[in-house]
């Protein structure tokens, strides 16, 4: 792991008049290039079938160049625009394989300003970065040094719609190495009321980012209503709501780095549901408390940091009924409606919801782990439990682990 994990360190910064007018362009003519590929590939496709590829996308670019209505190309750096281009045949790519939609049009006012710059296009040296096409260098602020002796390999210039400046390194990143192995494991129930249920029985606030800035919010969206389409008060108003969505996002964003860090430091095995999000925000009385929790955003985080530092997420299938299931006796309940946070088994056995709901994610992922078992039900008839899952609804982790493996000695022995 040592030496190739590559990050991605940003930075604020504050450009001059000139700077900013120099990085507009680009992002522009980024921008335009990008839709002239997307057209033409589009075009090629649906008249002729053919398949056109990054290297004919680069072709038409130097034609571009050479005419009257894009000569302004020539006036910003090349590489930014060889880039987006194969930031397209990525997407593409992509597509093609079935891992993202056909790629869309870039649009000036909806689409994020970006251009990314390869080494041949930047200087950077003791701490001072300058740009190509650019006399002077970047005004950073260095909130936290990048790795010792790191080259970086490109650096992505970005303008968020609050008006800020962003400037994002990615070198290799030779300090991050694998944590030494840990004994514990957690399984965790995400959810509302509590952002994270463990478990231990630990339950981690929901800060609820949004709603501290929800009167303000609505305000300026109000303010913004009113304003004249196309008039320089429309843009200060569409830039002060920018700033307050920038302002819950980076509070959100804090919250779940913090969480995640410390969940992936203290344990080895990971296990959590996989949620449809995309579904569940469907729902009109939940859908902005969902989309304000971020469960989308934490898993994302959960699973690269524990990739860097040699741990283990496992994931369980979304129709595993964590809240319907006994964690002492593996009976499983008719019904579990929402509203029901404190629930009695017939074995007698008292429940929390949620901090039972963990505990039945950590024994199936730990079960899914060592032997293999399938968490997934059968939809259409009862829930039959393996042996395994029993053992595993019924048994501590440590108990768990411990027996799995004797199994797994004798079977391979035996």
């Amino acid at each position: 792991m040592s030496g190739q994990v590559k990050r991605a360190f940003k930075y604020r910064f504050y450009p001059t008049d000139v700077q900013a007018a120099e990085l507009a362009r680009t992002f522009g003519c980024v921008r335009m290039v990008y839709n002239l590929a997307l057209q033409a590939r589009t075009e090629a496709w649906n008249l002729r079938q053919e398949r056109v590829g990054y290297n004919t996308t680069s072709a038409m670019l130097t034609t571009w160049k050479h005419t009257d209505e894009l000569a302004f190309l020539n006036d910003v750096s090349s590489v930014p625009l060889q880039q987006t281009l194969r930031h397209l045949q990525a997407a593409f790519v992509n597509f093609w394989a079935k891992r993202a939609r056909y790629p869309r049009f870039k649009s000036r006012k909806r689409s994020r300003a970006s251009a990314e710059y390869t080494r041949s296009a930047f200087r950077f040296r003791d701490g001072v970065l300058t740009l190509a096409k650019m006399a002077e260098p970047l005004e950073v602020r260095w909130s936290r040094p990048l790795p010792a002796g790191a080259v970086p390999s490109t650096v992505t210039v970005s303008r968020d719609p609050a008006g800020r400046w962003f400037v994002s390194l990615l070198c290799e990143d030779t300090g991050v190495i694998p944590l030494s192995p840990a004994d514990s494991a957690v399984g965790i129930d995400l959810g509302l009321d509590h952002l994270l249920v463990l478990s231990t029985g630990e339950k981690i606030l929901n800060l609820r980012p949004e709603r501290r800035d929800r009167l303000a919010l609505a305000k300026a969206q109000r303010a913004s209503s009113r304003k004249q389409r196309g008039s320089n008060n429309m843009v200060k108003a569409r830039t002060k709501v920018a700033r307050i969505h920038a302002r819950i996002a980076d509070r959100r964003s804090d919250h779940l780095h913090k969480v995640t860090t410390r969940l992936v430091r203290e344990n080895q095995t990971l296990v959590i549901e996989d949620l449809a999000v995309s579904n569940m925000v469907g729902n009109r009385r939940l859908a902005r408390a969902i989309a304000d929790a971020g469960w989308r955003q934490f898993r994302r985080m959960l699973e690269y940091k524990a990739s860097w530092y040699g741990r283990e997420v496992v994931v369980l299938d979304r129709w595993f009924p964590s809240s319907k299931l006994c964690s002492a006796c593996g009976a499983r309940a008719a019904a579990m409606p929402l509203h029901v946070r404190v629930w009695t088994c017939d074995c007698g056995t008292k429940h929390d919801r949620d901090v039972n709901a963990a505990c039945n994610i950590l024994a199936a992922g730990l079960a899914a782990t060592v032997c293999g078992a399938d968490v997934r039900p059968q939809r259409n008839s009862p829930l039959r439990l393996s042996v395994t899952k029993q053992k595993a609804l019924r048994c501590e982790p440590r108990e768990l682990l411990s027996s799995t493996r004797n199994e797994v000695n004798h079977h391979s022995w035996g």
